[in-house]
């Protein structure tokens, strides 16, 4: 079995409080992660995991646009989740997050309707991707959702030139198989159906695709 070291949201943990600005700064976070939860269509008390939540920004998102949805948090970063639950308390709310690694969540099947994820699957190999899609299929009760938002393959000759900064920033074993359009067939074998390439959106790093399946009611 290949072994994978933890890697944290910027490489290392010590860049964990530069997260959210450099993310506001570089990247269209709100406007991709509003159109994530548009996609997810999360109704009153649905019960929603967001797999590798790191600082809780989608977590309250869901929140707002949800309030009755029973969200929940996984993270494999102790501090970073320790930020996610002092951003919350800011806005008087409480977070339930859980540490857990996205290939062995702590949770049992069939437990929630929708399980979101960002910029978390580039991080992880091949095997980890596989098992994560897998744990994210456990854990969805029968007819329920999973969204993606990860780098996807270029669409275009800018977008080419810009993931080449997704491999420099992180690892190239981890982010071959984004770049090459391999989500969606790893969704497949994970037992998704119905999977799309949902929207995209062109970003400095390059393209960022929103991927959305089902597991079969």
């Amino acid at each position: 079995m290949l072994r994978q070291r933890f890697i944290s949201a910027l490489g290392y943990r010590w860049l964990n409080r530069l997260y959210d600005p450099l993310l506001r700064w570089t990247m269209p976070e709100r406007r991709f992660k509003t159109r994530l939860i548009q996609l997810a269509r999360i109704e009153a008390r649905d019960r929603v995991l967001d797999l590798g939540c790191g600082t809780g920004t989608l977590m309250l998102l869901v929140r707002q646009t949800a309030p009755t949805a029973d969200v929940h948090g996984v993270d494999g970063d102790l501090e970073i989740l320790r930020l996610a639950t002092s951003k919350a308390s800011d806005e008087s709310l409480r977070l339930k997050v859980t540490a857990g690694m996205a290939w062995a969540l702590p949770y049992q099947g069939d437990r929630f309707g929708r399980v979101l994820t960002t910029l978390v699957l580039h991080h992880l190999n091949r095997e980890n991707k596989q098992r994560a899609l897998g744990e994210a299929y456990r854990v969805l009760r029968a007819g329920g959702q999973l969204h993606i938002a990860d780098w996807g393959k270029p669409h275009n000759r800018w977008m080419r030139v810009a993931s080449l900064l997704v491999s420099a920033f992180d690892s190239r074993e981890t982010t071959t198989d984004n770049v090459q359009g391999l989500i969606p067939e790893l969704c497949l074998r994970a037992g998704f159906v119905n999977v799309t390439e949902a929207d995209r959106f062109n970003t400095l790093f390059g393209s960022l695709c929103i991927y959305s399946a089902a597991k079969l009611a």
